[in-house]
């Protein structure tokens, strides 16, 4: 017996159903953090399923052979659990005028309950949907029978009916528990619903960072989701289900995900069986299409993006936060911005301070892949950048503990550090796979990656080639997540022309040409003098006029709070102060 098998087999005997972390015994003992509990493992009543977040490892071990384990008491329920009972004549009438058998009711084990509702100010007959995982219930909500009111028991951070999820299988993504009982209705059994609905300011197709935390449900699901072979989006066939589809497929990977085309005369999967009955379902399950990635389409699969375009122009931009750089550069998602400079130029901490202004002004999230910063190095730069002053001792006043804490709390609700302790080289494609984890956990809108001379080469491939390959998966990533990656790349050795070094462009990268040609912007930090306070911000390329164009723009930086500025001498905070206050993007 080998020590996966060893080790799966103590867990089938010692662990309760539910799910655990564990060290993996494949990697745990090679790397620095032995400790690290990496392996995610899911235990049901007759096999465990198991995946390692750092190795990759994964499978399904059954035990039907080996000693039953031992019995071990699990606490469901840490709030007050509402009371149970049989569906009522009321509740099966209810469910039946929706298409709903008692048959079906049972399986997904729903319940009849008296419960105070808020929407309507008194306690009223409802009928509960218990969120089961491994046959246990976590929570439950209760909706009324007499309006659209509910109410749940335990915070609701997982897939109603996730038990479905079967390995290998596909599996429908709904909006609500009446939509995933609907296909369980009509003989489709693998069909699971998000806890909340759609998020309501996901319609004007941006997400409040606030309701950000509402598809933590998804990190929780990752081992079920990334064990299943085929994801069809079927949220609701309206403003704010068409966009929340679009989220749900950013973050599991539009590569992975199908699509559905919705009659006109129908909002969702209730909607479907109760007008053309099961095999409506079936047939709207049966001509999903691939969610659109790559290869050839109907002109009518983007006329939804056309649309957009003539009402808001040709693309999203936001803005750096710098008046003066908006002519020449904006940020736009699912694009690639390269960036060099001259050493010690500030390449670095120039988009370290981007990615802060648009942090506070939009609530962006980050990944940080920086290989010349250890993350707390990086985020002592970071927290100068946001609250203004230095965080070494020095001539000029630190910020105190309290902003520390300040700062600090507003750094880690929105950025991600990918951080390589062991010392091993790293694959562009670990970046991304990594990258890819962000997007489903965290939702991250930008990333950077600093500098590309760090990343493992791939001999098999000249130099050139290798550089042309390497951005070209950046740019599939970026477009396939609509995220903006900031790419930093050092230049070729510049020589001194009458005593100054010269301005590198997109051609004076070291390796290939290919950074000039993949780039979707590309600029140099550059400082024109000794005097670090002055750096020009020089755009050599921009693909699309809606973003900016060639050109140079002047900032000023204070090396004591590392933080740039406006060369008019406008503070970044000042400007924005009364947005901050009122929470209204002027852009």
């Amino acid at each position: 017996m080998n020590d996966l098998d060893e080790a799966m087999s103590y867990y089938a005997r010692t662990l309760p159903i539910g799910q655990h972390k564990k060290k993996c015994p494949s990697c745990s003992t090679e790397r620095k953090n032995k400790s690290d509990h990496s392996l995610s493992v899911k235990v049901y009543g007759d096999r465990i399923i198991y995946n390692c977040h750092h190795c990759n490892m994964d499978g399904i071990y059954p035990f039907e052979d080996i000693t039953p384990k031992k019995p071990v008491h699990i606490e469901v329920h840490k709030a007050k659990q509402i009371p149970h009972h049989s569906l009522t004549e009321t509740a099966i009438s209810w469910l039946s005028k929706r298409g709903i058998s008692k048959e079906t009711a049972d399986k997904a084990r729903l319940f009849s309950t008296n419960h105070w509702i808020s929407s309507e100010q008194k306690e009223v007959e409802c009928i509960g949907y218990p969120y089961l995982d491994c046959e246990l219930e976590r929570g439950a909500k209760i909706r009324s029978l007499g309006s659209k009111g509910f109410s749940c028991t335990n915070p609701l951070r997982m897939f109603f009916n996730i038990d479905s999820i079967q390995p290998d299988d596909s599996l429908i993504i709904c909006e609500g528990e009446m939509d995933a009982l609907s296909f369980m209705e009509a003989g489709i059994t693998s069909a699971v619903s998000v806890p909340n609905g759609a998020v309501q300011k996901l319609s004007d197709g941006t997400i409040d960072p606030k309701e950000d935390k509402t598809f933590s449900f998804l990190w929780e699901a990752k081992d079920q989701l990334d064990s299943v072979s085929k994801i069809i989006i079927a949220t609701d066939n309206d403003s704010a289900g068409k966009t929340m589809g679009k989220e749900l497929a950013r973050r599991i990977g539009r590569d992975r995900c199908w699509t559905v085309s919705w009659p006109d005369d129908c909002k969702d999967a209730n909607d479907i069986l109760c007008l053309y009955g099961r095999e409506g379902l079936r047939d709207l399950i049966d001509s999903a299409k691939p969610w659109p990635v790559s290869g050839i389409y109907d002109a009518v699969s983007f006329i939804d993006e056309v649309k957009h375009m003539y009402k808001h122009g040709n693309g999203t931009c936001h803005t750096t936060g710098y008046e003066e750089l908006d002519e020449y550069y904006k940020v736009a998602q699912g694009q690639l911005t390269v960036v060099t400079g001259n050493p010690s130029s500030g390449k670095s901490e120039f988009i370290d301070q981007v990615m802060v202004n648009q942090a506070m002004m939009f609530g962006t999230k980050f990944a940080v892949c920086s290989f010349e910063n250890y993350p707390s190095t990086h985020l002592k730069k970071l927290l100068s950048k946001h609250n203004g002053k230095p965080f070494d001792e020095g001539d000029s006043p630190r910020m105190n503990e309290a902003e520390l804490d300040d700062s600090f709390a507003f750094l880690n609700e929105h950025f991600t550090f990918l951080s390589y302790k062991d010392g091993k080289p790293v694959s562009m494609d670990d970046i991304l796979e990594r990258l890819r984890i962000a997007v489903l956990r965290h939702g991250i809108r930008g990333a950077i990656i600093d500098p590309y001379n760090y990343i493992a080469r791939q001999y098999s491939m000249s130099e050139t080639d290798w550089i042309s390959d390497m951005l070209t998966k950046i740019c599939v990533f970026a477009r396939a997540n609509d995220i903006h990656i900031w790419f930093v790349a050092h230049p070729t050795k510049q020589q001194k022309e009458n005593g100054k070094l010269p301005v590198p462009k997109g051609y004076d990268i070291s390796g290939s040409a290919a950074w000039f040609a993949k780039a979707d912007v590309g600029l140099t930090v550059h400082r024109p003098d000794d005097d670090k306070s002055i750096v020009d911000i020089h755009i050599w390329k921009s693909r699309f006029s809606w973003v900016g164009k060639q050109g140079k723009c002047t900032l000023d930086y204070n090396p004591v709070t590392t933080q740039y500025t406006d060369h008019a001498g406008t503070q970044f905070q000042d400007r924005y102060a009364n947005w901050f206050k009122n929470k209204d993007c002027p852009f």
